[in-house]
């Protein structure tokens, strides 16, 4: 990082993957084509979790390179007299694999829980309607850091 200044600790970054709504999910495609999806996820027991359909490109990628980056921005401010931006943020590299059974079920607990947690009940009823339609990754976080200009 060229701006040792503006670096993070782990635990700093690891408090901006939490509590983020979003987060960038860059693959590679087997042509060599990057590729960045944007998508709702949760972090358990040091990995990200997301969910998918049951087929797509993010899943071919996945299965051509399981080697990926999560990337989220938490505040951010321009701030234009300036010149610059007010902005926390945090990158993780991974290891992506699909989840079955009881992890699987746990963590789309867990995403219901983190953004839609007054439906519960509707939310469980959600999951058991359409878990057979739907398949769950985890990215098992190898590294991480943050970045903050605040």
């Amino acid at each position: 990082m060229r701006r040792k200044d503006r670096k993070l600790t782990d635990s700093e970054a690891q408090s901006i993957l939490e509590k983020c709504q979003y987060g960038i999910l860059s693959t590679v495609s087997a042509d060599n084509l990057p590729s960045g999806i944007p998508l709702n996820y949760c972090v358990m027991d040091k990995c990200i979790y997301f969910h998918c359909a049951i087929e797509g490109a993010k899943i071919d990628n996945i299965k051509n390179n399981p080697r990926v980056s999560f990337c989220v921005v938490g505040k951010d401010e321009v701030i234009p007299h300036n010149f610059t931006s007010l902005y926390e943020c945090c990158i993780v590299h991974g290891l992506a694999s699909e989840v079955f059974e009881e992890e699987k079920s746990t963590a789309l607990k867990e995403l219901i829980y983190k953004y839609s947690n007054i439906y519960m009940a509707e939310g469980l009823e959600y999951i058991e309607r359409l878990k057979d339609k739907t398949r769950v990754f985890k990215i098992a976080i190898e590294a991480i850091s943050g970045k903050a200009n605040r």
